[in-house]
Parts: C-alpha cells; structure tokens; sequence
C-alpha cells in the first residue's frame, strides 16, 4: 500500500512539475479573426500537450498595449503575447526594416522579403529573451482620417496617431512634414471624438474591428506599408517546456499563422465593403502622387537607419528585394 501510494505522489509530482500554464496577452479584440485564431491554437496546445500546457487568454488590450505586455513578461506577469511589428520591433529594432512605409511594389516581393529575413529575426529575437512562434501579416495599413486624403499634404493639416513612447518614430514622422501625436492604441477612439487626433494608419480590418472608421470616416486608397503581425513568448518560459512537446507546439502555431492569414486577407477585403455600406469613403491616389508618398516616405526612412531602424536588417531586406526583382526581369 505504501508502495501504491509512494507511486501516486511521484506521477503526481511529475504531472505539477509539467503541467504549465501560459498567459498570453493580446490587443485583438474578441471574436476577431486574430482572436479566433489564437483561441484555436490554445485548444490545439491542450490537446497536444495532452493538458499539460494550458493557454489563458487576455483579450482586447485588457493586459494593456504592447509596450505594457513587453514589460509584463519581463517582470513575469505575462508569458506569451500577440503582437504587431511595432509592438516586436521594440524587442528586436530589426524588424522594422521589413516595414518601411512604400517599398513594395506588390504582395509578392514582401513575403519573399519576409522569407528570406525570418532567420535573421528570430535569432535577433531570442537574443532579446522571446522566442517567435509565428509570424503573419496583420494587413496592408492605410490611413483613415476625418478629411480625406489624397496628397502627402492633405495628411500634413492633420493631426495623426503614432505609438506612445517611440521618440524617433515621432520625429521621423516631424521630417516627412506630419503631426504625429503619441498615445497609447486604447485611446484611439476618445482621441478622435475629441479632436486630438485626425487620422491613423491602420489596416481595413482593424479600422472595422474596433469600429475607428466610424470616427475617420476616409481612407486613402493607398497601401503606405505593410504590418507585420507575430506570437512570441519568454524564452526562459518555453524553454521550460520538454524540448519534444515544444516541437510539436511551434508546428501547430506555424499551422495556426498559415489559416490566420487566409482569415486576414478575406477579411481586410470584406471590412471595406462593410464600412463602405456605413459610410466610408475611399480616395484615389492617382500615379505621379504615389511618387510624391514615395519621395515623403524615403526622406522620412533615411534620418533613422542606423538608429530606429538597425542598419545590418535594412541592408537585407534592401539586397532580398533587389534579388526578387532581379530574377523577375
């Protein structure tokens, strides 16, 4: 019987000693395809892990914006979250050079780029203390704003929404000759309603998720860049997981970021014709002024390579992008 018993609080202490719970924090609202999304690759962990990681899910900003989540999993208080690239770009400077406003000229040559930098990035990134589960494409951003936009200068009269706390992208935006206001994403939409902000970058489907259009009722027909999206989590927390369930674990996330995409591209599509039959009006950017955005955006981008944007990822998304474009000729 003692045996029986001596047998029963080990396998006890072996499933505690396993048994994990991961808190991951996220800015997607409910029932959003990105929430969806995360929602299902938690029931794919506790099934694959046969109930021995379990993810909790902080929904809608309610763990704060991604700078207050970064700082949660350093102090323990988080161990995973969904982010944009901004939001990543804080742990790793490197990503944002996969994101400079104008350098694509199509769909494909970004996600040869974003290919070909992965490696780069998420040893970058695990040097930084997070391990990147998955990487996805939020959306094309394109502004939305109380007067519509067609020209750099109609954004320039107004007032625009940049993340709290990044000095440099304030500034860089001050060079391309715009209004940038920092604030945190949660007060987005008081901000429009009281005038303290005009406009917004943002992806059609996010304008729709969190009802913003209602507020900035045009968006200009033009894709100014891309946003990366991506799940991370602390190293020190995954590494706590046994090294053969984390590799089944990642190929379920990779499999979730795949769908997500489809989710997102159908989406996006789908919230401008929803906002459109609720008001929303799209402006046109005729050719020789998209050169004029171009021009903007280059003169913005180079005051903070080296510095805003790290100088090694730069020069290979630079050299990735050529490449493409070489053996399309």
């Amino acid at each position: 019987m003692i045996r029986i018993f001596s047998i029963l609080a080990l396998s006890a202490m072996f499933f505690c000693t396993f048994a994990q719970q991961l808190k991951l924090g996220s800015m997607a609202p409910q029932n959003s395809p990105w929430d969806d999304a995360l929602r299902e690759m938690a029931d794919d962990f506790k099934k694959i892990s046969n109930g021995q990681i379990q993810v909790r899910m902080y929904a809608g900003g309610i763990a704060g914006d991604e700078r207050d989540m970064i700082r949660k999993v350093k102090i323990k208080q988080l161990d995973a979250i969904a982010m944009t690239g901004v939001g990543m770009s804080d742990v790793y400077k490197g990503i944002l050079a996969v994101q400079i406003p104008m350098m694509y000229e199509t769909e494909d040559e970004f996600w040869y780029v974003l290919e070909k930098m992965k490696p780069l990035l998420e040893k970058k990134v695990e040097e930084n203390g997070f391990k990147v589960l998955l990487w996805t494409k939020i959306g094309w951003l394109n502004f939305f704003s109380k007067q519509p936009i067609v020209t750099p200068a109609d954004l320039q009269k107004q007032k625009m929404f940049i993340y709290a706390g990044d000095a440099d992208a304030a500034k860089v935006w001050r060079t391309m000759g715009f209004q940038p206001v920092p604030l945190s994403t949660n007060d987005i939409m008081t901000s429009l309603q009281s005038g303290m902000i005009d406009a917004l970058t943002i992806s059609p489907l996010t304008a729709a998720a969190y009802q913003w259009f209602g507020a900035a009722p045009n968006m200009c027909d033009m894709k100014w860049a891309p946003l990366l999206g991506g799940v991370v989590v602390s190293l020190e927390r995954w590494n706590k997981i046994p090294a053969d369930l984390r590799q089944k674990l990642e190929a379920s996330a990779k499999k979730t970021g795949d769908k997500m995409q489809k989710e997102i591209d159908k989406a996006d599509d789908e919230a401008i014709k929803i906002m459109q039959s609720h008001g929303l009006k799209i402006s046109a950017v005729p050719p020789n002024v998209r050169k004029q955005w171009s021009e903007v955006a280059a003169k913005g981008v180079q005051t903070v390579i080296g510095t805003t944007i790290e100088q090694q990822s730069y020069e290979q998304v630079k050299k990735y992008l050529e490449e493409y474009r070489a053996n399309k000729k």
